[in-house]
């Protein structure tokens, strides 16, 4: 039987090396298979029918050689019972005829016998004597008849028969001989193309690429997010070398200092963690105000050290926490991201799509320039043509300005249709910020949630405009739990097929049941729902009837 490929399963898998060297073992298995199918085919024929019609000649052979012989000891049995019946019929006239003369001898010899029984039982002993001879001559004949015949079926006919029955073994055997070598030979046909066949696989085997492989696992899954920058020293020592009388902050410093901090906390903010949530926000910069100055009731300020800094800084230190990620968004992602590459990269994160797409248009502007001064050559060499028809012939230009003329709008249309799609990435990216925006005061920026594709992201220059607020020591548990506040649901929708839901990050959901939506569908197919229990998971969109509540705003989440 031959191996059947699932072609879809491949499509997916088919830019990693070793998929494509186990797909091209299973091509070489193939070819394998097909061979040991000529084999058979070839045995079936050559070998297995022969042997089959010699087999039912030997048998009827054989049956008409123990025939023969059979009937040899027939006809040997035949004459052994005639000589045997002759035998007996003399050895009965024998005794009759010696009868026949103690009759006659005691007749004779009685005085009282008349003549005549003397004279009858002389013609008795007569009689019986001639059919003595007779019996005699034929038992003679008959017991040299059978020894003549014993002779010959021992040393002639069952010699024959058994001759004859060597014979046919030895052909039988020669049959064999020949069956056995049609094998070898059929397997030494397609021992050229098995080798070839080996050889495929054992290719195959040496084009597994294990770094191009996992490359193409970090491409597909990469964020295209570029590392948080270093965050720049910040002097707070620079005050104790001034005295009192010198020592005043000016207001201008300490609001540059504040912007400075802010905007590096915008930034470290907008990136994409990889192994976790992004990181808490900072509380306010601590400025050199707050760590060694006082005001007196005089408003007056002094150089002082307080110790609240540090009783807060070794309060992150005791409780910072390492923010560990879900990767369930991986198996769901899977199919969508290692499939074959789109036009228009949607199947990438915003931010590598938008990158992907500005490289495009980049290369597409080189080749414009490239056509667009090719264009503008052809258009001066055809100019000298025109007037210097010695030095060439204008119209041979005209194809080639014709085809870079093609060539440029081809391009052009290329262009406009990848800044649309950057320009809708670029929308989309932009407006982020804004939808996931918390109205909690005490975030300097928001946080990110989940998608189903584990992306997830913010506006990098997004700030609070609202007065700076001073967290106690209990912010960091208090931004524990606002990262885990429920998403607002926006409708409900009702199963219409029950869903197992075993992959991890799905919802399991019986027919019948009603959910609560937090998140529409995106283009993926899945939606985002919750049980009243508060149980969230993935269900298909095909499964439910979605009915939305108007004028709400859920969760997005951008694929």
């Amino acid at each position: 039987m031959r191996i059947k490929i699932n072609f879809t399963i491949f499509n997916v898998f088919v830019r990693f090396t070793s998929c494509i060297a186990f797909f091209n073992i299973l091509n070489e298995l193939n070819d394998y298979a097909g061979q040991r199918e000529v084999v058979a085919e070839e045995m079936a024929h050559r070998v297995y029918g022969e042997l089959m019609r010699y087999a039912h000649d030997l048998k009827t052979e054989r049956k008409m050689h123990l025939q023969e012989g059979r009937k040899a000891q027939q006809y040997l049995d035949m004459c052994w019972k005639q000589m045997d019946n002759s035998k007996k019929k003399f050895e009965r006239e024998c005794k009759e005829a010696e009868k026949a003369q103690q009759s006659y001898e005691r007749l004779d010899n009685d005085t009282n016998a008349t003549k005549a029984d003397v004279e009858k039982a002389k013609q008795q002993l007569n009689l019986r004597t001639h059919m003595a001879d007779e019996n005699k001559n034929e038992y003679a004949a008959q017991l040299q008849n059978f020894n003549g015949e014993q002779h010959k079926h021992f040393y002639v006919v069952i010699p024959q028969i058994y001759k004859q029955l060597q014979e046919m073994d030895e052909r039988r055997t020669i049959k064999l001989s020949e069956c056995y070598r049609g094998f070898a030979d059929s397997e030494r046909k397609v021992i050229p193309i098995i080798s070839k066949c080996l050889e495929g696989m054992i290719l195959a085997a040496k084009s597994v690429d294990e770094r191009r492989d996992s490359q193409m696992v970090v491409d597909s899954f990469k964020s295209g997010f570029e590392p948080p920058g270093d965050f720049p020293f910040e002097d707070y020592s620079q005050h104790i070398y001034r005295t009192i009388s010198d020592g005043t902050i000016s207001a201008s410093k300490q609001e540059s200092g504040k912007v400075d901090a802010k905007t590096t906390v915008g930034k470290a903010k907008g990136k994409l963690w990889l192994f976790g949530k992004k990181p808490k926000p900072q509380s306010p910069p601590l400025t050199p105000t707050s760590l060694f100055t006082s005001s007196t009731p005089n408003g007056s300020q002094f150089l002082t050290f307080s110790i609240e800094p540090v009783h807060y800084c070794m309060n992150e230190i005791k409780t910072g926490k390492p923010r560990i990620p879900s990767f369930r968004s991986l198996k769901r992602g899977w199919s969508v991201k290692m499939g074959p590459a789109l036009e228009d990269f949607s199947h990438l994160p915003p931010e590598q799509r938008r990158k992907k797409l500005q490289q495009r248009i980049d290369e597409l502007n080189r080749e414009l320039q490239k056509e667009s001064d090719q264009k503008e050559a052809l258009n001066k060499m055809k100019d000298v043509y025109e007037k210097n028809p010695q030095m060439g012939d204008p119209g041979s230009l005209q194809p080639k300005l014709a085809e870079t003329m093609n060539n440029i709008d081809r391009l052009r249309m290329e262009i406009h249709k990848n800044e649309a799609w950057l320009s809708e990435v670029e929308g989309k990216t932009g407006g982020r910020g804004d939808r996931r925006h918390s109205s909690d005061i005490n975030h300097l920026v928001t946080q990110g949630r989940e998608s189903p594709e584990g992306s997830y992201t913010d506006d990098a220059n997004q700030e609070v405009r609202g007065p700076p607020q001073q967290h106690g020591h209990h912010s960091e548990f208090d931004d524990e739990f606002e990262d885990d506040d429920p998403l607002p649901a926006i409708g409900h929708c009702k199963a219409i097929y029950p869903f197992d839901g075993h992959n991890e990050g799905t919802l399991a959901m019986k027919e019948g049941e009603v959910l609560y939506i937090i998140e529409e569908d995106k283009g993926d197919g899945w939606t985002r729902a919750r049980r009243q229990n508060g149980e969230e998971g993935y269900v298909p969109t095909s499964y439910i009837d979605v009915t939305l509540e108007r004028n709400s705003k859920g969760a997005v989440t951008y694929i």
